[in-house]
This record gives C-alpha cells, sequence and structure tokens, in this order.
C-alpha cells in the first residue's frame, strides 16, 4: 500500500467518528454533565462559605474570656456567658460518646465478620440503616416516652442515652465499612497462623483501619454535638451552672436555640458565640484526627 493510500484511508477512518452523530451526541452530553457537575459543585462551595463566613464575622464579637468563664445571663442581662451549657455539652457528649463507641464498634465487627453467615446480623443493619435515617427528634420523643415519663424529670441522663441512640449507628456503619476494606489475604494469613476469629477480627482487621474506625467515631461525635431536638424532650436545659445528670443539665444546642430567637441583643450575640464553637470544635477534632491517625488500608 502507498503512502497516499494509507493516508487516505487514515483520514477516512477519523472522518467518520468527527462527523458521526452518535459521537457528537456523546460528547456534548459529557460535556454538559461536566458544566452541571462544576456548576453544582461551586453552588454548594459558595452557600458552604457564605455560612461560614457569615458565622465567623457574627460570632467573633461575641469571644472573650467571659465566654467560657460566665454563666448564661438572665433576660435582658448584660454580659455573662456560656460556661454552663459548655460544661453541660462536654459531659453528655462525653459520656454518650463513651457508651456508643465500644456497643458501635462491637456490633461493626460483628456485622463484617458474621454479617453473611446470619440472620440476626442482616437484621441488625437493616435496623442500623433505618436509625441513621430516623429524624433525631423521633429519638427524643423515644427516650422521653420510656424514661422521662416514667421517672417524671427531664434529666442529663435522659439526653445522654438520646444522642447515644444516633451515635451508635454511625459508628457502626463506619466501623463495618470499613472492616470490609481490609484485604482477604491478610485474614487469611492471620488463619495460616493459627489465630482464632476473635483475635483475628480485633487484633489483625480492626487494628489495620484504625483510623477510619476513628473518623467513624468522630464524625458520630460531630453529628450528636448539634442535635438540638431530642436535648429538648430530654435535657431541656437549666439556667444555672449544675453538674448533676440527674436534673435537667444546660448545654448549648438548646441555649443557641433558645437564645437566637430570643428579643434579646446579648443573647442572640451569645448564640453566635455558641454556634462559632461548636463549628470551629468539630472542625479541630476531624483535622486532628486526619493528622494523628493518617494511614493507609494495607494491601
Amino acid at each position: 500500500m502507498t503512502q497516499a493510500t494509507q493516508s487516505s484511508a487514515f483520514n477516512g477512518a477519523e472522518k467518520p467518528q468527527g462527523l458521526n452523530p452518535v459521537y457528537r451526541r456523546r460528547l456534548l452530553q459529557h460535556r454538559l454533565g461536566m458544566i452541571f457537575s462544576f456548576l453544582a459543585m461551586g453552588l454548594g462551595l459558595f452557600v458552604l462559605a457564605w455560612i461560614l463566613l457569615t458565622l465567623v464575622f457574627k460570632g467573633v464579637a461575641a469571644l472573650n474570656l467571659g465566654l467560657l468563664t460566665e454563666n448564661t445571663p438572665g433576660p435582658g442581662g448584660e454580659g455573662g456567658g456560656l460556661l454552663n451549657p459548655i460544661v453541660g455539652s462536654l459531659m453528655m457528649v462525653g459520656i454518650g460518646t463513651l457508651i456508643s463507641t465500644p456497643i458501635g464498634i462491637l456490633a461493626g465487627i460483628y456485622l463484617a465478620e458474621y454479617g453473611e453467615e446470619s440472620k440476626l446480623a442482616q437484621v441488625t443493619r437493616f435496623v442500623t440503616d433505618i436509625m441513621l435515617s430516623a429524624p433525631s427528634i423521633v429519638i427524643g420523643l423515644f427516650v422521653y416516652a420510656i424514661y422521662v415519663a416514667n421517672v417524671g424529670h427531664f434529666s442529663g441522663w435522659a439526653g445522654t442515652f438520646a444522642i447515644s441512640l444516633i451515635a451508635i449507628p454511625v459508628v457502626v456503619r463506619t466501623t463495618d465499612n470499613m472492616l470490609k476494606l481490609v484485604p482477604n489475604g491478610l485474614r487469611e494469613a492471620a488463619f495460616a497462623l493459627g489465630a482464632p476469629r476473635w483475635k483475628v477480627a480485633l487484633i489483625v482487621r480492626l487494628r489495620a483501619v484504625k483510623a477510619g474506625v476513628v473518623t467513624g467515631v468522630l464524625l458520630a461525635v460531630a453529628r450528636i454535638s448539634g442535635e438540638t431536638a431530642p436535648l429538648l424532650f430530654t435535657a431541656l436545659n437549666n439556667q444555672f451552672f449544675s453538674t448533676n445528670m440527674n436534673r435537667p443539665i444546660a448545654n448549648l444546642p438548646v441555649v443557641i436555640n433558645q437564645f437566637a430567637m430570643s428579643p434579646y441583643d446579648n443573647w442572640v450575640s451569645l448564640a453566635w458565640g455558641g454556634a462559632l464553637l461548636i463549628t470551629f470544635s468539630v472542625l479541630l477534632l476531624n483535622v486532628l484526627s486526619r493528622t494523628l491517625f493518617k494511614q493507609q488500608i494495607p494491601g
């Protein structure tokens, strides 16, 4: 075949591709898809930046030493801070994390190890998925019905139980999904060395994905830190400083909700300061987790 013939054949093979209506339609669809994807991403980033900038602009004005060292002021009062709701939130979130973390991790291990062999595991995974999508106010009403209504008063323990029920399914699903990323070869090597199944799950698989599990725990903490609806039916609020978990206790989400809707400028300013504290506390937790536990799944 001569060079002219080869050139003609080459051009003939390329020319139909550029003029092919199917090819041109797919190329147009691809470009439109990319344009809409970038527009959606830009819109999401714009809204997120707008929210964060508004929060920082209004919240920084309330940041001072008194915000962390003084109790909430009375209606129409000047000054004051958020010491009592900060302490109350730390107590409930801390205890709730201590309750939900071991339960969620152990349940996730069970689902990953026996999920394909047990009907109970399939039911557990189904119930966990339902709890993940359930509105938090439903959890609060559930705890109110079975605990608060029976004991006859609101309490910090009721709020702790409510947020624990919200955190557990997050930890369960994260642990389950992370353990499934561990290569089968790693498990088979451990079994070949004579390790029992429980030791393979706890020492080999869980250790291999500890960064992902810790991230899941922090995601659960981030979610329960700002929950307001369940605490309205369980812990309620307390105007004064209190560490008695058996009585109503102040907490940041409820105080922010109450102060933000008030007609008092001082309360509204404290609400912005509290929202800023929660936001950047969660952000700091996520940054620290990604920095301290950065690792890759072993191949």
